[in-house]
Order: structure tokens, then C-alpha cells, then sequence
């Protein structure tokens, strides 16, 4: 067995400052195939038995991707982690090239493991959900399953029943953070990341961060884009769930404006009531179809 360490220094020193360096080694000794329940990646996934980390495999064309990308990762981590720049990107810990030969059957299986943070770590979230910003095919038929993964529909669903509430201090940084992450993105060519949105309903929290940040827009990506675009695969209700990274960037930040919402301040009461001094309405998202 062989394994190969990328970017070491610069990894190491991410952990450290993370405060994970003491434990990374021991929680990756104790891990078990973890099913994600969201997306339809054909990945591998691994979680550590504590519950801290999770392990991705990347095909060749993310692990290509991820060591143009690294660089550029490394430098907006550190002004995040040492000049206060808000980001929700979720943390890439560790990335490592493992070969495993079978002397005995000549075979060999290699894995490119991306190791990151589990965002959900010491929670227990009572709805996950996994936001694009697209309402096309962004729908599951829930089963109430424990860790079951929603999408932008169902969010939808969600919040015109149970509206999501963020402080205004919270809010500003939501949507400082996620300004910054997209361009970010954008300028690196990525697109169809996603928001994890997890509601702790019993400590009236949320926990965000910005996933699948490596998938750059290749010509099978722009392929996609083109047919689902003229309703080749499904109809053109909507826009396409994958489209080019600026356009991904627009859809993506206005669509997480409208899911998680300001709460009101002491201050609303002094604004015009409504006509006949009747209840404000509840905000309703008809219009979450997606900008045009």
C-alpha cells in the first residue's frame, strides 16, 4: 500500500489553524463506507467513526481539477482564517493519492480521497437540505428517514409553511459570505456546488456551508447545459440545473437570498402598516422558479 500526501505543508497548516491537527490522523484510522443519502454522484464516501471527517473519491477529471484549483483554495482560506473575509465554504482538510497492490492477483485499486470537514459534526440536524438555486428535477419524495438529504423544492415546501429566519447580523454575514464564495467560484470556473442547509429545530439554529466546490465547467458540463437548455431531456420549464459559472453565480445568490430570510427587528414596527391595519402576509416564493 502506498500512500501519496498533496500539498502537505499548506494542509497541515489549514488544520492547525482549524484546531483538527491533534486528532486528523486518529480519526482517519477508524472509518467506515458512509452512504451521503443526496446527489447522484457515483463516489465513494467514507466518515470517521467519530463523526468528524468525511472522505470523497474524485474521479480523474475532479483530481485534475482540484490541483489546478488548490492553489487558489489555499489563498482565500487564508484570508478567511487570518483577515476575517466571511466565507461558508465548507473546509478541504487533507488530499491524498492512495494505491493498494494485490501481490497475489496481480490487481491494484487507486483512490483520490478528498478529506473534508463534516459540516453536520456534533449536531443533530431535524431537516438537511442541498440548495443549487434550481428548480428543475430538485425534488425528492420525503420519507421522514433520519439524515435524508431535501432539495431546492422541497425547501421551497418547507419555507412557505415554516419561513427561515436569520438575525440581521447573521444574515448580513450569510449573504457577505456568499458574495465572496461565488465569485470566488466563479473566477475558478466551478459551477453546481451546493448550500448544506441543516435546521436544528430544537436549538433554533441553522448550519450552512458551500460543498462541491472542485466541479469546473468542461465540455461534457457545457454539453449538458446546451441540451437541457432546449429541452432535449425533460422539457424547459426551467433553467438548467447545470449552466456556465457566471450564470450559476447570479441564479445561485439571489435564489439563497429569498430561501433563508432577515428576522424582524424592533424597528418594523414603525414602518406603514398594511391597508386596513390588517396582518402582513406571509412572505409567499411563487416566484422562486428562478431569475430569467
Amino acid at each position: 500500500m502506498l500512500c501519496k500526501i498533496f500539498f502537505a505543508e499548506q494542509f497541515d497548516a489549514l488544520r492547525q489553524r482549524c484546531g483538527v491537527a491533534e486528532r486528523f490522523v486518529e480519526s482517519l484510522s477508524r472509518c467506515l463506507k458512509w452512504d451521503s443519502k443526496g446527489g447522484k454522484t457515483k463516489s465513494v464516501f467514507l466518515k470517521t467513526l467519530d463523526d468528524r471527517l468525511v472522505m470523497k473519491s474524485l474521479s480523474p477529471v475532479e483530481t485534475s481539477a482540484f490541483l489546478r484549483f488548490a492553489p487558489d483554495y489555499f489563498n482565500i482560506m487564508a484570508k478567511t482564517l487570518f483577515h476575517d473575509l466571511p466565507s461558508v465554504l465548507a473546509k478541504m482538510l487533507g488530499f491524498f493519492q492512495v494505491l493498494i497492490k494485490n501481490p497475489l492477483t496481480n490487481t491494484e485499486l487507486k483512490l483520490d480521497l478528498l478529506v473534508m470537514e463534516n459540516l453536520f459534526y456534533d449536531r443533530a440536524p431535524t431537516r438537511i437540505f442541498d440548495l443549487k438555486g434550481s428548480m428543475r428535477n430538485r425534488r425528492i419524495q420525503s420519507t421522514g428517514e433520519h439524515n435524508e438529504v431535501l432539495l431546492d423544492e422541497n425547501m421551497v415546501e418547507y419555507i412557505y409553511e415554516s419561513p427561515l429566519f436569520a438575525r440581521e447580523h447573521a444574515k448580513g454575514l450569510l449573504r457577505a459570505s456568499v458574495f465572496n464564495d461565488t465569485l470566488f467560484l466563479a473566477l475558478q470556473n466551478v459551477m453546481d456546488y451546493s448550500l448544506m442547509v441543516a435546521v436544528d429545530e430544537d436549538k433554533k439554529e441553522l448550519v450552512v456551508g458551500i460543498i462541491d466546490c472542485i466541479r469546473t465547467y468542461t465540455w461534457d458540463k457545457r454539453l449538458e447545459s446546451w441540451i437541457k437548455d432546449r429541452g432535449f431531456a425533460g422539457g424547459g420549464r426551467n433553467r438548467p440545473t447545470v449552466t456556465s459559472p457566471k450564470e450559476y453565480k447570479s441564479r445561485f445568490r439571489e435564489a439563497m437570498k429569498r430561501y433563508i430570510l432577515q428576522s424582524p427587528t424592533c424597528w418594523d414596527q414603525f414602518r406603514v402598516a398594511p391597508p386596513n391595519h390588517a396582518a402582513a402576509p406571509r412572505p409567499r416564493f411563487e416566484e422562486m422558479e428562478g431569475p430569467k
